[in-house]
């Protein structure tokens, strides 16, 4: 009897880490990659023309990308199983990415260990997450309490934005960043305050501070 491969679409910017995805998965003889995108252009294009189980998707690429980007890609194609792959910590992007539709959030230091495992999850339609993770998601699905913290009345992009001000970065890097006018990027960090009832970037920081919002090193995903 012949074995079901499970085809997959590795989508990250970085060559080297997509060269160590597939390494890792050759070890699996029931996972095959069989395509790759180092953009979000080019993962959506990778996305229409060709016949995957699961997508691993980098929430940081040049272009589209972040939450956008999975809403597009399962508006499109509601049934592909999205496994986000991060180095970003759960709890500062996992539970937007699973409003987004994606199946499942991996952070890039448990690749090694649990990629495999975290794929086999996603394809067969179930979900990866870790237990801090799903207990953030059912309290707030159930309770609505996440609603209660004001940075999660932001927008996605909002939020984006948000994190990269916490960071400590500027208008004009933001809109570098992510591919805004620094008029439009402006704009939104002007709303963001309001959203939040905060005086200035200071005070933005220190409620992100707060909050465990800020990681050591590394920008927000765009």
């Amino acid at each position: 009897m012949t074995k079901t491969m499970i085809r997959v679409l590795i989508a990250d910017d970085h060559d080297i880490l997509r060269a160590g995805l597939k390494h890792i998965l050759q070890e699996s003889s029931d996972i095959v990659v069989t395509g790759e995108a180092s953009d979000g252009f080019e993962a959506l294009a990778q996305v229409r023309a060709g016949s995957w189980d699961a997508m691993v998707l980098d929430l940081s690429m040049p272009g589209k990308s972040g939450i956008e980007l999975i809403k597009q890609i399962k508006g499109e194609f509601p049934r592909l199983p999205i496994l986000v792959l991060s180095m970003h910590k759960e709890d500062l992007y996992a539970v937007r990415t699973l409003k987004a539709g994606a199946s499942g959030y991996l952070c890039k230091d448990n690749a090694e260990t649990l990629l495999a495992q975290a794929i086999r999850k996603v394809a067969g339609g179930g979900l990866f997450i870790n237990q801090a993770v799903a207990e953030k998601l059912a309290v707030e699905m159930l309770t609505g309490a996440g609603d209660s913290a004001p940075h999660s009345r932001l927008t996605d992009r909002e939020y984006q934005v948000f994190l990269l001000v916490a960071r400590g970065l500027g208008v004009t890097d933001i809109g570098r960043r992510l591919n805004l006018s620094v008029k439009t990027a402006s704009t939104h960090k002007t709303r963001i305050l309001e959203k939040m009832n905060l005086a200035n970037t200071g005070e933005l920081i220190h409620y992100a501070m707060r909050y465990g919002l800020v990681e050591e090193g590394g920008a927000p995903p765009a």
